[in-house]
């Protein structure tokens, strides 16, 4: 690839968060472009060589990222991971992030992950299919395909597959959002954010990134 076709890189020394192999792990950003990094991974005792990068990913190679001096969090590749002088390097390229993320954090607490999948509720005895728009370790957001009236504080019980969350759930908030659909906010009753796997929690507490 060219200089000129290649994109623009500034190198830098910044921290932040992947969320792979179902941890949230700390990186060193070396340098950054419009679309992606190339991150130093910090030492833990769960991904210490090439080998168990892949297999941290062998499934997929998406992960979730947060860097919070960029304000930006969401959905990235790994598309390369080398071993240099001990440290493992990774070449994560952005799919779907969002800028700008501090106040969002600040306001929910934790990452809301985008994710679009399928998934059942109950609401007076009646059965009714959902797509979640975003999850995280707190509850999700879901869409119904029908205009239904549900009150604040609600409590029933669904079932998602993608992540094998099933069980008690409360209506935090509902919205119209046309003639034919319902916007619902969700928040998970009886589980603990432990068992929910697959989501990181992302805090907006950048303290915590210690670095050298």
């Amino acid at each position: 690839m060219s200089d000129e076709k290649r994109s623009y890189r500034k190198n830098l020394t910044s921290y932040g968060l992947i969320y792979i192999g179902g941890e949230e792990l700390e990186i060193s950003v070396r340098n950054l472009s419009i679309t992606g990094v190339l991150a130093e991974l910090e030492n833990n005792s769960s991904i210490n060589n090439i080998n168990a990068v892949f297999a941290s990913i062998k499934e997929s190679s998406l992960i979730d990222i947060y860097l919070p001096e960029m304000r930006l969090a969401g959905e990235a590749e790994v598309v390369r991971a080398d071993m240099v002088d001990g440290h493992i390097y990774l070449a994560i390229e952005f799919r779907t992030v969002s800028y700008d993320i501090d106040n969002v954090l600040y306001k929910r607490k934790v990452y809301r992950k985008e994710m679009t999948a399928p998934g059942q509720i109950i609401f007076n005895g009646n059965k009714y299919k959902f797509f979640s728009k975003n999850v995280s370790v707190d509850g999700l957001m879901i869409l119904l395909n029908e205009y239904i009236e549900v009150d604040n504080g609600t409590i029933t019980i669904f079932d998602f597959k993608r992540l094998q969350l099933r069980g008690k759930i409360k209506v935090a908030w509902v919205e119209r959002a046309d003639s034919h659909s319902t916007l619902m906010g969700l928040q998970y009753v009886q589980m603990k954010k432990e068992d929910i796997t697959g989501i990181p929690r992302f805090s907006n507490k950048t303290e915590q990134f210690t670095g050298p």
